[in-house]
């Protein structure tokens, strides 16, 4: 069989990164990029052999690449500390291996859980990313706080979900959207962008429109719900904040 990396990228995971990393069991290696974890997370990715490699953050794009640098095998899958290979796909990517294609890479689904479900409207499935990829057949961008991997030319979709636990409860909900926002305010300015007060709460109405009603976010129950208001929250904090650094930027 093909060898394969398995990649996460660290920083105080120890919530969920011990069935992270048993769900890579399958792979040649498993490369830890951590970003200076003070809770169990080093000790956790030892006890799984995984090599860790130090790299200060510089957000996920940066990392992603850095972590290029260090790959050995012709195939990588990446998951995020909080997410897991569900065994179905674990299967997909094994067989894939054993019977290579023309492919640079390949689109799996994630399925989220929030609040007392699995979400499955709401924009959040298929939710379909580019995770299992040839090392050579990859280009990383995107802006903070989001990396966007993409083949080079072809890409298929392997069948099985990734298993995703985005947060641990509200405040880490709330605690995470005021760091995205604060990074995709600044990546937004420093392109040029601009916003005000009435563009901000138009996008926070629209998106809160799209997730709610055109994506059947009304389907999730009380957790769809959560999730459009925390999606209003999201947007308007963003555009609001590059409001704040356009003001800044005139005194």
């Amino acid at each position: 069989m093909t060898k394969i990396t398995g990649l996460i990228l660290t920083y105080n995971g120890e919530r969920l990164l011990d069935k992270a990393l048993s769900s890579l069991s399958f792979c040649s290696e498993i490369l830890v990029i951590d970003s200076g974890s003070t809770d169990s997370t080093l000790e956790i990715a030892n006890k799984h052999n995984a090599r860790i490699v130090h790299n200060d953050w510089n957000g996920a794009i940066e990392q992603h690449k850095f972590a290029q640098t260090l790959i050995n095998t012709k195939w990588v899958v990446t998951i995020d500390q909080d997410e897991q290979i569900s065994h179905e796909l674990r299967d997909s990517i094994i067989n894939m291996l054993h019977k290579p294609d023309n492919c640079d890479g390949y689109f799996c689904s994630r399925k989220s859980w929030y609040l007392d479900r699995f979400i499955m409207h709401s924009g959040w499935y298929p939710d379909k990313l580019f995770r299992v990829y040839k090392l050579d057949g990859i280009t990383i961008g995107g802006i903070r706080p989001h990396e966007e991997l993409r083949p080079k030319n072809k890409a298929g979709e392997l069948s099985g979900d990734i298993i995703h636990y985005p947060y641990g409860d509200f405040f880490h909900h709330l605690h995470k959207i005021n760091i995205y926002t604060r990074d995709a305010a600044n990546d937004l300015y420093s392109m040029g962008k601009t916003s005000s007060v009435f563009s901000a709460l138009r996008r926070a109405i629209g998106k809160f429109i799209k997730q709610y009603i055109i994506q059947q976010g009304f389907r999730d129950g009380k957790a769809g719900l959560i999730i459009a208001i925390h999606g209003f929250f999201y947007t308007f904090q963003k555009y609001i904040r590059l409001v704040e650094l356009e003001m800044k930027d005139r005194k």
